[in-house]
């Protein structure tokens, strides 16, 4: 399956609709440390790291990583 773009109403929709979603926070350690923000509940996956987290991403449902 290949990757697909998702708009953020469109993952908050289906967040609000109850689906299993993983976000995964993907930016690289500059940017995550310098950031305001956080998305709650994402997980951590640094671009650079990304094959030591592969057993930790779920196997089932919508995952959506971001970065800047």
């Amino acid at each position: 399956m290949e990757p697909q773009r998702i708009s953020v109403e469109e993952v908050k929709r289906r967040l609000d609709g109850g689906e299993a979603i993983v976000v995964l926070d993907s930016r690289a350690d500059d940017a995550w440390r310098k950031a305001e923000a956080q998305i709650p509940q994402s997980m951590r996956v640094p671009p650079d790291d990304v094959e030591s987290h592969l057993s930790e991403i779920p196997k089932r449902g919508l995952v959506v990583p971001y970065c800047t």
